[in-house]
């Protein structure tokens, strides 16, 4: 699967400022609206579900790293079925940067997407998208390059705030993450996101809700119903939590 918008692609060799415009220039490319033609309830993982047609493949995208170099995998699968797995093993070039993680992660997934021979529906990244200081995180900013439906599914909450305390949620709750002063080119308190509690103990420990937001061609409340469908009783979505298994077998192997 090659770049539909190569002009997009992450460099790390810009500087901090020319990295920093081409997220404006990306977020402003971002449709953060329902562009895709599946019904959003077919994602789901239940086997016994009566569905209508195909089910879309799914796309679960995440990274390990091997001292000075990043693993990035991708698990494909339709329902509950893997259908394709690839990775690809590269140089990191730059450090860690808040919001800009495009920059240091983008060269080994695009590597490993053009390894892809199945053609995915909806790509999911265990990172943010509008939920973003430009509101271009991974998942906007990869999902942007492809031209994809994106969703990106975060640990941490990057900026913006939820509407509700998160604390102890149950399994199922979701509070909008809205904009404030930390989120440019939005206005305050527009939604962003949603704290989604996928999965909850009845007692200790408790488990933190994901931070979930749209990256490109899926609106704000879609995005969460499509992870909602995809955790099938774990926490994070099964593409993604099946992509960091995926990566850390290949980095064992290097190893």
């Amino acid at each position: 699967m090659d770049p539909v918008r190569p002009e997009f692609l992450p460099d790390p060799a810009l500087s901090r400022d020319e990295m920093e415009a081409l997220q404006y220039d990306v977020a402003d490319a971002a449709d953060w609206s329902d562009a895709f033609d599946f019904d959003a309830q077919e994602v789901s993982l239940d086997g016994e579900a009566s569905l209508s047609g195909d089910r879309p493949l799914v796309a679960g995208v995440d990274q390990a790293f091997l001292d000075d170099r990043g693993v990035s995998a991708i698990v494909v699968a339709r329902g509950d079925t893997v259908v394709e797995r690839v990775h690809a093993v590269t140089d990191l070039e730059i450090p860690y940067i808040p919001g800009l993680l495009s920059f240091r992660e983008g060269g080994p997934i695009v590597a490993a997407f053009e390894k892809l021979s199945c053609d995915p529906d909806l790509l999911v990244f265990d990172g943010s998208g509008r939920i973003h200081f430009r509101q271009a995180g991974l998942a906007t900013h990869l999902g942007v390059v492809f031209d994809k439906p994106s969703v990106g599914v975060a640990k941490s909450l990057l900026c913006g705030h939820p509407t509700e305390d998160v604390d102890g949620r149950p399994e199922g709750w979701r509070a909008e993450i809205l904009a404030d002063d930390s989120v440019e080119n939005a206005d305050s308190g527009d939604p962003i996101g949603h704290a989604f509690q996928s999965r909850q103990y009845d007692t200790e420990p408790i488990i933190n809700p994901l931070y979930v937001s749209p990256g490109h061609r899926v609106s704000v409340p879609t995005a969460t119903t499509l992870v909602s469908q995809l955790c099938g009783g774990y926490k994070l979505p099964e593409p993604t939590r099946q992509a960091d298994a995926y990566a850390d077998d290949v980095k064992a192997e290097y190893r």
